[in-house]
């Protein structure tokens, strides 16, 4: 099913609160393990089988990051399970199942997960991806951020988007949330202003090509990130529609 590798682990700091990982899997086996490999890398873990075991952590204690076996026993799938996770709390989700129809993928986005994960897969690239999301959370330190050189920010509409530290930002410096993807085609598309960029480039250039080109998930993305600039008018004029073609960022004039 996966190989079990080994690695150099990376424990937190004496000065570090671990960040934690909440597995709804089904697979008995897979939760023992991947409980026991996460842990070794320096994370607080949780592994629980279903819906309602899902709630009773949650109410417990606050997690990081929920990892979503899409096919659950009872009522509930990993769909239903995610939309409650996101009208409640700003979380992050990865998807980890073994249906791989690109129909899959697009619901997950649509629901607002950070990435999926198609079994079987190698542990390396699971912990890869969960430090990616991991990295994509709001900062809820006090203290501002550091200026970063014009170079690595990219302004427009009053937003300021952090290419380094990895975070979008409104005009009073509070970080909008983006999911790992939508982050990636963000930055792809705004460190190449007035370039039309295809379908297919992008995919290329943000390394998703676990994403198929026929299977509309750039465009899903580009509606999501739309929204949430705010650039939701009749002409899109910040992220523009090149019918036939692809996406272009139209900078500030």
């Amino acid at each position: 099913m996966l190989s079990e590798l080994t690695g150099s682990s990376s424990q937190p700091s004496d000065d570090e609160t671990p960040q934690s990982i909440l597995f709804v899997e089904d697979d008995r086996g897979l939760c023992a393990f991947l409980g026991r490999y996460f842990t070794e890398q320096g994370y607080q873990v949780d592994v629980v089988h279903d819906g309602p075991a899902m709630r009773r952590s949650l109410a417990a204690r606050e997690f990081d990051l929920v990892v979503l076996d899409i096919g659950l026993p009872g009522r509930e799938d990993g769909y239903t399970l995610a939309r409650e996770l996101k009208k409640d709390r700003d979380i992050g989700i990865l998807f980890l199942s073994a249906r791989q129809e690109p129909l899959d993928r697009i619901v997950g986005l649509e629901i607002g997960a950070d990435d999926f994960l198609v079994k079987p897969f190698e542990p390396r690239e699971l912990l890869a991806r969960i430090r990616a999301i991991l990295r994509r959370l709001p900062i809820t330190e006090m203290q501002p951020r550091p200026a970063l050189p014009p170079s690595r920010q990219v302004r427009f509409d009053g937003w300021q988007l952090d290419l380094e530290g990895r975070v979008l930002m409104d005009a009073e410096g509070r970080t909008q949330r983006l999911t790992t993807q939508e982050f990636n085609l963000l930055s792809v598309l705004a460190q190449r202003p007035g370039r039309v960029l295809s379908r297919d480039q992008l995919l290329d250039l943000t390394a998703s090509r676990q994403w198929s080109p026929i299977d509309r998930s750039v465009d899903v993305m580009i509606g999501k990130i739309r929204r949430k600039i705010g650039d939701t008018g009749p002409d899109h004029r910040r992220i523009r529609t090149i019918r036939g073609v692809g996406y272009m960022f139209a900078p500030d004039s």
